[in-house]
């Protein structure tokens, strides 16, 4: 299988590199199993904790709606997934025992996952951090009746461009004037729930993206749009060299059906500190 590998891979460089991944996976493989039942006990134990969830929002202004209480949940695929992922994947292997109890967390409500998902488009995580504390500031029940009381000016003035505060403002227009299926997502399929995301201006496929994972916390998510992913593929499994979308494609098809997990770890390889949306 491996002879027949190497020589399918001729047709392109780019074809040959993902090959190449692969046909080392597979020889791996058998050094994997040898300790799978050690290292899964070690998993078990490693993703087995209590998270440490942001602070409770609170505010005195109770006419604008119900507080946003960020929930810290843990998704119930998680310790299965890990456990499964480590007999599969050599970089996970070592990757998800050295994160320890840390994991997936959600913020619980939908308009606050959206709107901080709005907020960290296209810039840095700790720009994006910042910009969302002070919008918090400003509305700390993060409630749509809230955000359209704010108004344009006082959301753009937490350091938002003139186009995201729009975005914001509209996302919440969306929410109060019950044009969204808010109840039925949880039952909806992905592409159902991206297609219903994405009529919203400002939010493409990476936003709905991220959504799924952070709010609905779907396992099986493949962010490919998400320069973090690309680079954290090409860092753990391309020896730091810039991949394509087709061959992190390649690489993920190992990781189904839990592609988010495996995602959310390879976020973890390049900032140790885990991203709430």
């Amino acid at each position: 299988m491996a002879a027949r590998l190497m020589a399918d891979s001729q047709d392109t460089p780019e074809r040959r590199r993902v090959l190449e991944a692969r046909v080392q996976a597979q020889a791996d493989s058998q050094a994997l199993t040898q300790s799978d039942d050690a290292l899964g006990a070690q998993v078990a134990a490693a993703t087995h904790g209590v998270s440490l969830g942001a602070p409770p929002i609170s505010s005195a202004d109770a006419s604008a709606g119900p507080l946003v209480t960020p929930q810290v949940v843990r998704p119930d695929y998680w310790e299965r997934a890990c456990a499964d992922l480590v007999k599969r994947d050599r970089i996970l292997k070592k990757l998800i025992p050295q994160c320890g109890p840390a994991h997936l967390k959600t913020r619980g409500d939908p308009f606050a996952t959206l709107a901080r998902s709005i907020v960290g488009q296209q810039i840095s995580l700790k720009a994006a951090q910042a910009v969302w504390d002070r919008l918090l500031a400003a509305c700390p029940q993060m409630h749509p009746v809230a955000m359209l009381a704010l108004g344009y000016d006082r959301v753009a003035a937490c350091g938002l461009s003139k186009r995201k505060a729009e975005y914001i403002l509209d996302l919440a227009q969306h929410f109060e004037g019950g044009l969204l299926h808010v109840d039925a997502w949880a039952n909806m399929d992905d592409e159902d729930v991206i297609a219903e995301l994405t009529q919203i201006r400002g939010i493409g496929r990476w936003t709905a993206e991220m959504f799924l994972i952070f709010n609905l916390m779907r396992p099986d998510v493949l962010p490919l749009d998400d320069l973090g992913l690309i680079k954290a593929i090409g860092f753990n499994y391309f020896s730091g060299e810039p991949v394509t979308r087709s061959e992190a494609r390649e690489v993920a098809a190992n990781w189904e059906p839990w592609r988010t997990v495996a995602t959310w770890y390879m976020w973890r390889s390049l900032a140790p500190l885990p991203v709430v949306y």
